[in-house]
C-alpha cells in the first residue's frame, strides 16, 4: 500500500518537482504569484501513520521533475521531458509573511481511497518551497524552489 499511495500521490496529485534547489534571487513581484514560476524538487520526504518518516529518492517518487506554478490561471503544469498533460487545480491562494500560499486537493484514481489535501508555501523573495500533502494515514513534505518561468 506504502508504493502505490507514493505513486498516486506523486504522479496525480500534484505535484511538484521544482527546478532550483538553492535559493535564488529575483526581481520584486517575479514570484508573487504575478507571474508563471518553473519549479522543481530537491527533496521528497514520506510519513505513514505508526511509522518514522523517511526521505525517498527523487528517481522514486514518480513525480515530474519540473512544473509550472501558474497562479493567474490557478493551475499547476506538467513540463520538461516525458511530461504528461496533467494539471492540478490551486483551489486558495493567499500572500501569508512573505510567502505565496496556494492550497488545492486531488482525488487521485476514480474508485480508489487515495485522495490527498496540499498546501504549496513558496518564498516571494528567494523562491524556496515546502509542499506538505496529506491524505489517509500518509503525508508528503517536498522541498525546492522555484524562479520566474523563462
Amino acid at each position: 500500500m506504502n508504493y502505490l499511495l507514493k505513486k498516486i500521490f506523486l504522479s496525480v496529485a500534484v505535484i511538484f518537482a521544482f527546478f532550483c534547489i538553492g535559493p535564488v534571487g529575483a526581481h520584486g513581484g517575479e514570484l508573487d504569484g504575478t507571474k508563471p514560476m518553473l519549479c522543481a524538487t530537491s527533496k521528497v520526504i514520506e510519513c505513514l501513520e505508526n511509522v518514522d518518516c523517511a526521505e525517498i529518492p527523487l528517481k522514486d517518487a514518480n513525480m515530474p521533475r519540473f512544473v509550472i506554478v501558474d497562479s493567474g490561471k490557478k493551475e499547476i503544469r506538467h513540463t520538461g521531458p516525458g511530461a504528461s498533460q496533467k494539471t492540478s487545480n490551486i483551489e486558495r491562494q493567499e500572500h501569508v509573511d512573505g510567502k505565496l500560499m496556494l492550497q488545492g486537493a486531488e482525488d487521485g484514481i476514480e474508485g480508489v481511497r487515495d485522495g490527498l489535501g496540499w498546501t504549496l508555501a513558496i518564498s516571494e523573495t528567494s523562491g524556496e518551497f515546502v509542499l506538505t500533502a496529506s491524505g489517509e494515514e500518509v503525508a508528503f513534505v517536498v522541498f525546492g524552489a522555484c524562479i520566474a518561468k523563462p
